[in-house]
């Protein structure tokens, strides 16, 4: 892929920031609240505060009320409706949908030919039936080395292993192929409208539950940052698009849908002269998936620990075979440095093994990374969130400890956008 001169610009200052930020770690622990007294006026600062817990919590709870949001049902569509209203409510600007068919049997498609078809479902509404196995783990789902013990993994499919009947039944009508729909909306920049970063994470989920860690959480943790940045008094110099993707859980369709259609589009005037870009050029894509949860590795007799570890961390990772394999590690470094800043509670750590969400469809056109709860590959598939696609993936499974990890995790993603986009704070 050729790179211009931005290009290598962009990567050289989110790789000095990260640089910075990084450096800060060996700040002894009062030097963070002394800056921050001295710079009362830090926009960013300003900005995380307005993050609240109880908030977060609620939008995951309304996020409920539809289900597992399983793509192809009518809970599915009332979600997307619900989730176009909020955008809309909080200001938004741009507010609109990204149409495709969705057809598993088809296994190939022109590229650019806007229908996203072309994507085989890989583990999503028709996986197979739970790992029981136990024990020490000996292989790598996607090539990650599984080590120390390991739990059962897997969809359920079964709706009678749900014990609540009202939501049984509301989980209960069947998906169907064909048309589909996912909601974005744009924060449009001041100085480089023709620029963005995407800032992602899916709607729907499966399992008959609630799908309140996944995607509720990564939901919300979207929408939350789009209600604080689409405030009149924020301004960005670069533009920042808000997405809830469809159809992640059958093979990434809708992310792969949004790329097919719209990657030639990128940073071209439309109408010419207008100053309007329907599609700005991509510097960079935050993924956001299943943020609560990071209880450790299963015992030795299978039982999990019903407490938070200590060691809880956000997880930022990147996919260190893809083409923008450097670029996507610098932007990933970058957000361990703006976590050191400004987030309350729990660390960042990263990691080269991306892969299984949205973020993937853009790994090679552009710097990609997400923010989850745990390694994908070696945790999550080990079975260390026993709620993975459960009945009890359930809004109250979880504890404020949970949720204030997803939190951490939007006061991370917030000041490093913030920064990238450079952000103002009218008073």
């Amino acid at each position: 892929m050729k790179r211009t001169a931005g290009w290598i610009a962009l990567v050289a200052l989110v790789a000095a920031s990260a640089a910075v930020g990084f450096a800060q770690v060996q700040v002894p622990a009062a030097a963070p609240q002394a800056a921050a007294q001295a710079a009362p006026d830090d926009p960013i600062r300003t900005l995380v505060g307005q993050l609240d817990l109880e908030k977060y919590k609620a939008t995951i709870k309304a996020l409920t009320k539809f289900g597992d949001r399983r793509q192809g049902t009518d809970r599915n569509r009332a979600a997307t409706d619900w989730i176009e209203a909020q955008l809309r409510s909080y200001g938004c600007a741009d507010v609109a949908r990204i149409k495709y068919d969705y057809q598993p049997a088809v296994r190939a498609a022109a590229a650019g030919s806007g229908t996203g078809t072309g994507r085989a479902a890989a583990g999503g509404d028709a996986a197979a039936a739970p790992s029981t196995g136990s024990g020490q783990g000996r292989g790598g789902r996607g090539g990650a080395p599984q080590k120390g013990f390991r739990g059962p993994t897997g969809v359920n499919n079964d709706p009678m292993k749900q014990p609540d009947a009202k939501l049984r039944e509301l989980d209960s009508q069947p998906t169907t192929t064909g048309a589909r729909e996912e909601v974005y909306c744009t924060k449009i920049g001041t100085t480089h409208p023709d620029e963005m970063y995407i800032v992602g994470g899916h709607m729907d989920g499966l399992g008959y539950a609630e799908a309140a860690n996944d995607n509720g959480s990564g939901t919300a943790l979207v929408m939350e940052l789009a209600r604080i940045l689409s405030a009149p008094n924020v301004q960005t110099e670069r533009s920042i698009r808000f997405v809830l993707w469809n159809n992640e859980e059958t093979g990434l369709n809708g992310a792969h849908a949004y790329v097919d259609q719209r990657r030639e589009l990128q940073g071209k005037e439309n109408p010419p002269g207008s100053g309007k870009y329907p599609e700005p050029k991509w510097l960079g894509m935050i993924q956001h998936d299943m943020m609560l949860w990071d209880h450790g590795m299963p015992r030795a007799d299978g039982t999990q620990n019903p407490e938070q570890r200590p060691e809880a961390d956000v997880n930022v990772e990147f996919a260190g075979t893809s083409k923008m394999a450097a670029e996507s590690q610098a932007l990933a470094w970058l957000f361990r440095a703006a976590n050191d800043r400004y987030a309350t509670d729990y660390p960042v750590t990263v990691g080269n093994r991306m892969s299984n969400t949205d973020s993937a469809a853009f790994q090679d056109y552009c710097p990609s990374i997400s923010l989850r709860e745990l390694e994908r590959g070696s945790q999550v598939g080990s079975g260390w969130d026993p709620h993975w696609h459960q009945p009890t993936d359930m809004f109250a499974t979880f504890s404020d400890r949970d949720f204030k990890l997803g939190l951490n995790a939007a006061q991370t993603t917030l000041a490093a956008v913030a920064q990238l986009t450079g952000v103002k704070v009218a008073k």
